[in-house]
């Protein structure tokens, strides 16, 4: 429940944000909705009495964690200023298969032919969606991919950070990380007189974000991976019926085509996970 909540609040936030920076610099969009966001959070923690653990969001692997967000985050939200909503969306669902490779890499797993094949499967429908060389695909789909492997790197690690650190602390210092970045990268970008109207538009979006990274966190540390991750897959119909209402984007067959193959591997993976734990 804690993922599902946490992909509809994020897709609405990602709706919105992009929106606003149809007349905004990214680094401007990201930071405003950031100041919103930590600072609903940094409420948060204080109305819960949690004010005596700030002092945890600077230790190592909470600010370990912290970093590899701001590096998902910015490669994400620049991609997704510049493609459809519901293919970046695709994109990001790719993380369970990524996750395997990762698991390989770094945790010397054996993993089951059945399961490479999926991998297999699952990328080639993510090409479909991408079509390198094709006239869709450009640097952003590239960084959007990038984006995702950081992002899955990013829940691997949210694991090594110690119990006695709360989630709302977490949720502090990634929303104050992001901030400062985007902070910073106006002086690059420069800075613009806002409406009201994208004021609500990034305050609303604050809020949305803010509530996604705590059920986020909290499914991954109390939920079981397997899983939990199954769940994200409720973002890419949402995604998609937004990008249509909001942006006239439909995504053509071959592209159609992808995402479901993209998803069938993602839930078959996911399935053999829970066998593989006894679960299934």
């Amino acid at each position: 429940m804690a993922m599902s909540a946490a992909m509809a609040l994020i897709i609405v936030n990602d709706a919105m944000i992009k929106l606003v920076n149809e007349n905004l610099s990214a680094a401007q969009t990201i930071a405003v909705r950031g100041l919103f966001a930590t600072a609903l959070v940094l409420a948060a923690v204080l109305a819960s009495g949690q004010g005596h653990h700030l002092g945890k969001a600077l230790e190592l692997r909470t600010l370990g964690r912290a970093v590899l967000d701001v590096l998902g985050t910015f490669s994400y939200l620049f991609s997704l200023f510049n493609m459809p909503l519901a293919e970046a969306t695709a994109i990001n669902m790719a993380a369970p298969l990524i996750m395997v490779v990762l698991a390989v890499v770094f945790l010397r797993e054996v993993v089951p032919w059945r399961r490479w094949l999926a991998v297999g499967v699952g990328f080639a429908g993510m090409l479909l969606i991408v079509r390198p060389g094709g006239a869709s695909f450009n640097i952003w789909a590239g960084l959007c991919l990038a984006a995702t492997v950081v992002n899955v790197l990013r829940d691997l690690y949210t694991r090594r950070i110690p119990s006695h650190v709360p989630s709302l602390i977490i949720t502090v210092a990634t929303a104050s990380a992001v901030t400062l970045t985007a902070c910073a990268l106006t002086t690059v970008q420069g800075w613009q007189a806002m409406t009201g109207a994208q004021m609500s538009l990034l305050a609303g979006a604050s809020v949305f974000l803010a509530v996604a990274y705590y059920l986020m966190i909290v499914a991954m540390r109390l939920g079981d991976a397997s899983v939990v991750g199954g769940f994200r897959y409720s973002a890419l119909p949402a995604a998609a019926v937004l990008g249509w209402v909001l942006w006239g984007q439909i995504p053509d067959p071959p592209a159609l085509t992808g995402m479901v193959i993209l998803v069938a591997a993602g839930l078959y993976l996911l399935q053999q996970e829970r066998r593989a734990a006894g679960m299934g």
